[in-house]
């Protein structure tokens, strides 16, 4: 408990130094994310949020990401079915299962020939770099074998269930 209300003070003085205020909103939104490692949709976190805070609004959730992410308390990343968002931030990369669409945490190379190699042929600045896996995780690569998002087994791929998901948009 100690070093949940030691983080929660960094946090608050992370968020205070650039302006904006850890509200309880912000707070839970956050331990939602962090508490997963399934890289969440924001759709996801709405129906988890308002577990605890019922009255609460999908665009709440939506601008509260955002901001969280555009402070670097966690991180947004595209995805063929949407913006997903991560809680860990420390350098690492991912592994997409192509049978149930579950991003898996990787530990990072930290491969500086990389990007020295990159920076020379192109004289860009590399200042960092990721990697993204693809293959089929253990669950649906078993016979027979369940997804642990979904349940069913892994045939059909992430990119035709990304295609029918419904699409939020903005009005």
């Amino acid at each position: 408990m100690i070093t949940k209300n030691v983080a929660a003070l960094a946090l608050d003085a992370t968020l205070h130094a650039r302006g904006l205020r850890l509200t309880r909103q912000r707070r839970i939104i956050l331990e939602v994310v962090r508490a997963t490692d399934a890289h969440p949709t924001a759709a996801l976190v709405y129906r988890r949020v308002r577990r605890r805070l019922p009255r609460v609004s999908l665009a709440t959730v939506y601008r509260n990401l955002r901001t969280l992410a555009a402070e670097g308390v966690l991180t947004e990343r595209a995805d063929p079915s949407g913006v997903r968002f991560d809680g860990n931030t420390a350098s690492h990369d991912h592994f997409t299962c192509v049978a149930c669409g579950r991003i898996y945490d990787v530990p990072a190379r930290a491969d500086r020939a990389v990007r020295a190699r990159v920076a020379s042929r192109t004289g860009f600045e590399v200042l960092n770099h990721r990697t993204e896996f693809y293959g089929r995780c253990g669950a649906c690569r078993r016979p027979g074998g369940r997804s642990p998002v979904t349940g069913k087994g892994g045939a059909e791929s992430w990119q035709a269930r990304a295609s029918r998901a419904p699409r939020v948009t903005r009005t």
